[in-house]
């Protein structure tokens, strides 16, 4: 049988069905409010949607017969803002345009995640402010009402909080580093960061708060209470504060929610972010934003904002509400908070702290071979501590406790929330004893060193940042024999005592990071079930005590 390549799929009559009735729906809501439609090419030039914002993640370039550069679309959104700058001095704005069409991005191969995917899509172009973001947002809300799906929310957010706290961070290494940690959701490093930097105490309390903001509207009276302790006169919450009035307006003030961990892409969107979160869904059926800058400065800027649907998870939502039976999500009962508990070395420390956050741990301590255990409120899945950040971010669990290295390696995006202080580990470089030289002789006659390693990201983290070649051998096991038979002339692996190392005459030649456990959640599903957030307050404070 020969299948699609792997991220792509095939559409049956059936599902395709279901899909051609959700894009009817969809598009009858945008018509309803004058969006008309535009379609644009399969294939852009890589010039043009760089000029557009941003075109990073489009996996499949290739050249056309003369020779230039061609990329597969992987957004929407810049083919549109390229489509509106050919065609400016002819366009009458405002424009409400609206779109359907295949994208495609790259995906980790074994992350069991699709590459093509089919976004229904709008952008408003010509017009800013509250009115216009009120009339994108309750689009949203509008086509989600339209499609019958009862359990919906819409979590709101901005990049100008942050951008203006970071604008007082005089230090722009730092800035930058505070910047690209709340972009990978790593609040535990962010402390670490914000700990040793000299910042006034006030200024580094906002930046570490900012991103931990979530809930109704008192979280913007809080952002502004830290900015304005900041030293900073602001009005970086009046737009989202204009998105509440106007939901409250309408009686749907408990639709809207407001989190501050939602503020990455500060090179493409300028002011309002938002995502909208659908029945049991941990991913986001809908998301956008404000991007004004994407039309250049000055008399020739325009205003603009836009949003994509997922077709494929709202597919989801939709066949989940079919299997209970009924649209209204309400009328169930919440499920159990779900866990993701690592066994192994860090299974004991695990237990011990879900204990001291309150939680019943009495048949977790004893599980036999049972591998979902229950426990109160909660239920345990045991899984291995490398597996657990996959479980969180395909849904399979809520949160999870796993050490930093198994974070580093799944690269998935996850919201780490804090460091659990149990586990400690280090990794580091070693080669045999006495090898420095024939190591030295070797880099130099092949220009690269031969790296054993079960942490391959780790390692090329490394090297990269030292500013020399590896190439890295990836092994599940006894990686010290690498070195020993000749394969390798080095390993980077992790320690506690140093005994394996003694034992296999190896010497330390490099110190690399430093590892504990740390309790992460899946993003989204933090901003719609209070419940994990508060119990990473839980653990942090639990693993304070400690």
């Amino acid at each position: 049988m020969i299948a699609a390549p792997w991220g792509f799929r095939d559409i049956l009559p059936e599902e395709a069905l279901v899909r051609e009735k959700i894009v009817r729906t969809v598009a009858d809501c945008m018509n309803a409010r004058g969006y008309q439609p535009v379609e644009t090419p399969l294939l852009e030039t890589a010039a043009a949607l760089d000029a557009a914002g941003r075109a990073d993640d489009a996996p499949f370039r290739l050249f056309d017969d003369a020779g230039r550069p061609m990329v597969v679309r992987s957004d929407l959104t810049q083919p549109v803002i390229r489509l509106v700058n050919a065609r400016r001095e002819s366009l009458s704005f405002p424009l409400r345009l609206r779109y359907q069409g295949a994208v495609v991005r790259e995906q980790p191969q074994l992350a069991g995640r699709e590459r093509q995917f089919t976004q229904l899509g709008a952008e408003l172009i010509g017009v800013g402010g509250a009115s216009a973001d009120a009339e994108l947002v309750s689009l949203v809300a509008d086509t989600l009402h339209a499609l019958g799906i009862a359990d919906w929310k819409i979590v709101c957010g901005s990049v100008r909080p942050l951008q203006a706290l970071l604008a007082r961070v005089g230090d722009p290494k730092l800035a930058q580093t505070v910047l690209a940690l709340v972009h990978g959701n790593d609040l535990v490093d962010l402390d670490q960061a914000l700990a040793a930097s000299d910042l006034k105490p006030e200024l580094a309390e906002a930046l570490r708060e900012m991103p931990r903001l979530h809930g109704g509207t008192e979280v913007l009276d809080r952002a502004e209470e830290l900015i304005a302790a900041a030293g900073i006169l602001s009005t970086a919450t009046d737009e989202l504060r204009a998105l509440a009035a106007y939901f409250a307006e309408h009686g749907e003030a408990d639709r809207l929610r407001f989190d501050f961990s939602i503020m990455n892409s500060f090179d493409y969107y300028t002011g309002l972010l938002f995502k909208a979160y659908a029945g049991d869904l941990a991913e986001c059926v809908a998301s956008g934003g404000r991007y004004d800058s994407s039309f250049g400065a000055g008399s020739g800027a325009l205003p603009a904002a836009g949003f994509a649907l997922s077709l494929e998870r709202l597919e989801a939502v939709l066949d989940e509400a079919d299997e209970r039976g009924a649209h209204d999500a309400s009328a169930q009962e919440p499920r159990r908070l779900r866990i993701a508990v690592p066994k192994g070395s860090l299974f004991a420390g695990s237990v011990d702290l879900l204990e001291a956050a309150g939680l019943d741990v009495s048949e977790l301590r004893c599980p036999g071979r049972r591998l979902v255990v229950p426990g109160g409120d909660v239920e345990y899945v045991i899984v291995r501590a490398t597996d657990a950040p996959a479980f969180v971010s395909c849904g399979g669990a809520d949160c999870g406790i796993c050490g930093r290295d198994s974070l580093i390696e799944a690269d998935l995006g996850l919201l780490q929330l804090a460091d659990l202080g149990f586990g400690a580990c280090r990794f580091i470089e070693a080669e045999p004893e006495g090898a420095a030289g024939r190591t030295a002789a070797a880099y130099a006659r092949r220009g690269a060193l031969r790296v054993a390693t079960k942490y391959p990201k780790i390692a090329q983290a490394y090297y990269e940042r030292l500013g020399m070649q590896a190439d890295i051998v990836h092994l599940h096991g006894n990686i010290e024999l690498g070195p020993i038979v000749g394969m390798t002339d080095r390993i980077v692996d992790i320690t506690a005592t140093g005994t394996t190392l003694r034992e296999n005459n190896l010497v330390v030649t490099g110190e690399i990071l430093e590892c504990t456990a740390r309790f992460f959640v899946n993003p989204g599903r933090a901003r719609q079930d209070a419940r994990v957030r508060e119990l990473g307050e839980k653990l942090a404070a639990a693993a304070a005590r400690a």
